[in-house]
């Protein structure tokens, strides 16, 4: 049987209005924390659980510079997550479904 906990977590960082916003964010470059809590309007630790989220599903890559941590997309996460989701919706084909 196929273990889907990886394709959950992707999908996760997906079903959340905020966390959209931010991968929408970062589109644009690199932001560091402090720029998405004010573009946000959101607290530190509001914004540090949503970056888990999109940090362990492969969708946004992280690094340290001082205090502050600085997000950016990670374009291997996205390619992984439109395959999986293409892999997902394709009918295979010659299969039949059984109930």
């Amino acid at each position: 049987m196929e273990d889907y906990s990886k394709d959950a977590k992707i999908f996760k960082a997906f079903c959340d209005e905020k966390r959209l916003k931010i991968l929408d964010y970062l589109k644009s470059g690199e932001k560091c924390a402090c720029v998405l809590i004010d573009s946000m309007g959101i607290g530190q630790s509001a914004l540090s659980y949503h970056m888990k989220i999109l940090c362990e599903s492969g969708m946004v890559v992280s690094r340290q510079e001082g205090k502050w941590t600085h997000y950016s997309l990670n374009q291997k996460g996205g390619q992984l997550a439109a395959k999986r989701l293409l892999e997902f919706t394709t009918p295979d084909i010659g299969k039949e479904c059984k109930d």
